[in-house]
């Protein structure tokens, strides 16, 4: 997911250190409860603290709901919104990807020294075929060596092969290891690393999101205790920063990484946030009042 991330500093409750913009649409989905709707006046609320105009909230709902994409029963802060179909995926981490990530922070999951390349040529007929598997190439943290020419340091064959099959592009697809990978003369894998991903871009995305959860987490745990309102606002900031920084990290074993390396401490940061987050919500719910799906979606990635 792409975020922009020009916050606003002086409001207490939202902005501050790292804080991104919130699209109005990625605001409605991250407020999609277990039931699938969405308390228009809580979305008014959050949207008020994230510096949405009434008026935008309306457009975005009416244009939500001419899609077919939820519908709506009363009106204004009253109504309820129903979602038709899942649409928290903007938002949603990969559990597996999440997981992965904590257990190389905590020392558990060490690189062995094998690079995993893939190549393909598949003809312009096939292009979306094509397209398509780069694409999934890259989403698995794979960098480009040359064209159709792929590599990563982390075991992902068998799911490239799985998308190669269902693409029907398996026979075109080429597999192979080796832990003597040389680019020009450089050989040292962090040299290697540096040169193959933008590492400095990644590492901003991290300090950006360990910024935010820190200033978010002293907010939480010290001084008077920020209303429900307030704590949503920060669970979908926190959300949609910790997307923007995952999404485009290809989790690189700590060996290849320069050190310090802000990639676990933005997460640690992140998960203590995301904890105490839930626990508040959770103790002042209602208790007929059904569960935001972003809180059971991140409580699910982070239960490593």
């Amino acid at each position: 997911m792409n975020t922009s991330t020009t916050g606003h500093p002086t409001d207490p409750a939202a902005g501050g250190p790292g804080a991104p913009d919130i699209p109005t649409r990625l605001l409605v989905h991250a407020l999609v409860r277990e039931d699938g709707t969405v308390d228009a006046g809580e979305l008014y609320t959050v949207a008020c603290l994230l510096h949405m105009t009434d008026q935008q909230v309306r457009l975005c709902v009416k244009r939500l709901v001419d899609e077919g994409r939820f519908t709506q029963e009363g009106r204004g802060r009253k109504a309820v919104l129903r979602a038709v179909a899942d649409v928290t995926g903007s938002l949603a981490p990969d559990a597996a990807y999440v997981r992965h990530a904590y257990r190389q922070d905590a020392g558990l999951a060490p690189w062995d020294g094998t690079w995993h390349l893939f190549g393909f040529a598949i003809p312009e007929s096939r292009r979306a075929a094509r397209d398509t598997l780069r694409e999934s190439l890259l989403h698995l943290g794979a960098a480009p060596l040359q064209s159709g020419l792929y590599v990563t340091a982390n075991p992902v064959t068998d799911l490239v092969e799985k998308q190669a099959h269902h693409l029907g592009v398996l026979d075109s697809l080429t597999c192979l290891t080796t832990t003597d990978l040389r680019i020009g003369r450089t050989t040292a894998p962090r040299g290697l690393a540096a040169a193959l991903w933008p590492l400095e871009e990644i590492a901003a995305r991290h300090r950006q999101l360990a910024s935010f959860a820190e200033a978010r987490l002293t907010r939480l745990t010290q001084g008077p205790a920020p209303s429900d309102a307030e704590r949503l606002t920060t669970a979908v900031e926190l959300a949609a920063l910790f997307s923007a920084a995952m999404t485009p990290d290809p989790l690189l074993p700590p060996e290849l990484l320069p050190t310090p390396w802000p990639g676990g401490q933005a997460r640690r940061l992140a998960a203590d946030c995301w904890r105490h987050l839930r626990e508040a919500r959770a103790a002042g719910s209602a208790p007929d009042t059904s569960e935001l799906r972003l809180f059971t979606l991140y409580a699910d990635a982070l239960d490593a």
